[in-house]
């Protein structure tokens, strides 16, 4: 891993607790990123920030590490209940809410305080139990907090500290109701620790963090350019029907790769799993309707290196932080210039390189200007080398399992899904009409009293 991406700054500059030394020197941190040493010195004195970094350069550990501090520093209120957890940690996605969650959980191994994550889609019970049986550091997702508050499962009343991650992504989901829903039910600003990160420091988020927060600091860390600086890009011009054969050209010649290659729709993302399994290459579909359990065990798969490729829709694009990723394939250009920069910094994270690739094809040419635009620089063009298109097998593709969105693929010889329909001709008795047969219609006949002088039955 390249160290240019870290400062002279060492965490044991500062004045933090020997159980929080502990965790930082065994997750292997010994200098600070940019953000890390830029926020720290500010969070550590008790002050609210609003904090800008690009993706991937360390501003969870920023603020987890100021949350420990804060927490050992000021005990919490002697009246405080189980159910009240201390420090509130809002994550736009679920991925984003697990990868805090085992960051929490590490650098908070000896401190004796309590982490848990609650999210959607798994786990309803289970979470519900952690958090009446008591949590220090609740960690989450909106929706399913609220569902939890709504029910007074736990209350926001004894929260000393609260971090919003992501705070733009909060926005574009549609968020910003909830999070002012929740924040209302916390002490008020002068009372408690705020912190704020965000990859764009944009008028809303500065809004919404002069509304909730006590006269935030601002700390914006920018590189010179806007896309990672050991990320190597390039852009193919294609043809629509050339994307799949290209794909898994290119898949087929990079030799130990870790890929993630990006869709835009769920619907292409099957499609594009299907062939690729179909042709040898070891592939996982993430995408929206993916159950929670199986997102989080193929994450699991492909963090551990048991699957080399991961074909994601954008609700990868942010909070995952898989190391050692070497590709990232646009197999559809973003339609928003912005999401261009959140997919590729899943690559050359951490000061390591990586390489960013793109198709431009019939479909979604028309972003390039925008990208480009965006990222301050033009993305070298190199045409398709007829040679780099595979021929696929037409009997290859796969489908996506029995309940998901897309079946299995009808039997030969079939016309439709059921049983019974079978693709053959069924000879006529001869002399028989070929008009339709009239159905004899029923009559509805009245239920006739019973007799008068019988036993009724």
């Amino acid at each position: 891993m390249s160290e240019k991406h870290l400062t002279e700054t060492r965490f044991d500059q500062f004045e933090l607790a020997a159980e929080i030394q502990q965790g930082i020197a065994e997750a292997g941190f010994v200098y600070c990123t940019p953000i890390q040493a830029e926020t720290l010195p500010i969070a550590l004195q008790g002050k609210d920030l609003a904090g800008q970094a690009q993706t991937g350069t360390g501003k969870t550990a920023a603020f987890l590490v100021a949350t420990l501090q804060h927490l050992l520093e000021q005990p919490a209120d002697e009246h405080r209940r189980a159910n009240q957890p201390r420090a509130l940690i809002l994550a736009p996605t679920r991925e984003l809410a697990v990868q805090i969650h085992k960051d929490a959980q590490s650098l908070s191994k000896h401190t004796g305080f309590t982490c848990a994550a609650v999210f959607g889609g798994t786990g309803y019970d289970k979470q519900r139990k952690q958090l009446e049986d008591g949590v220090d550091i609740l960690i989450g997702t909106p929706g399913r907090l609220i569902d939890y508050l709504k029910q007074r499962v736990y209350d926001l009343k004894a929260i000393q500290v609260i971090v919003l991650d992501e705070a733009d992504r909060m926005f574009d989901l549609g968020f910003i109701k909830d999070i002012r829903f929740m924040l209302r039910r916390c002490p008020k600003p002068d009372k408690r620790q705020g912190m704020l990160f965000s990859a764009t420091l944009s008028y809303r988020v500065k809004e919404l963090a002069y509304e909730h927060m006590n006269n935030p600091q601002n700390v914006e860390v920018e590189p010179e350019q806007v896309t990672a600086e050991n990320v190597q890009e390039v852009c193919y011009m294609t043809a629509n029907e050339e994307k799949i054969p290209l794909l898994v050209g290119l898949l087929r010649s990079l030799e130990e790769a870790r890929a993630i290659v990006f869709i835009n729709t769920k619907r292409t993302a099957d499609k594009v799993w299907g062939f690729l399994q179909g042709n040898g290459i070891e592939t996982a579909v993430l995408s929206g309707d993916v159950p929670q359990k199986k997102r989080l065990s193929l994450l699991r798969k492909f963090q551990e290196g048991d699957i080399s490729v991961l074909v994601a829709t954008d609700v990868a694009a942010r909070g995952l932080h898989i190391s050692d990723v070497s590709h990232v394939i646009n197999f559809d250009l973003p339609e928003d210039a912005e999401d261009y920069v959140h997919r590729i910094g899943r690559t050359a994270r951490a000061g390591a390189s990586g390489d960013a690739i793109s198709f431009a094809c019939e479909t979604y040419a028309f972003s390039l200007p925008d990208i480009e635009a965006y990222v301050g620089h033009s993305i070298p063009m190199q045409p398709v080398d007829p040679a780099m298109l595979v021929e696929l097998d037409p009997k290859s593709r796969v489908y996506p399992e029995k309940g998901s969105r897309q079946q299995r693929r009808p039997k030969e010889g079939r016309k439709g899904h059921g049983k019974g329909h079978h693709h053959k001709e069924h000879k006529k008795p001869e002399g028989a009409s070929d008009k339709p047969k009239k159905r004899r219609r029923r009559r509805r006949r009245s239920a006739k009293p019973p007799q008068s002088g019988g036993e009724s039955s």
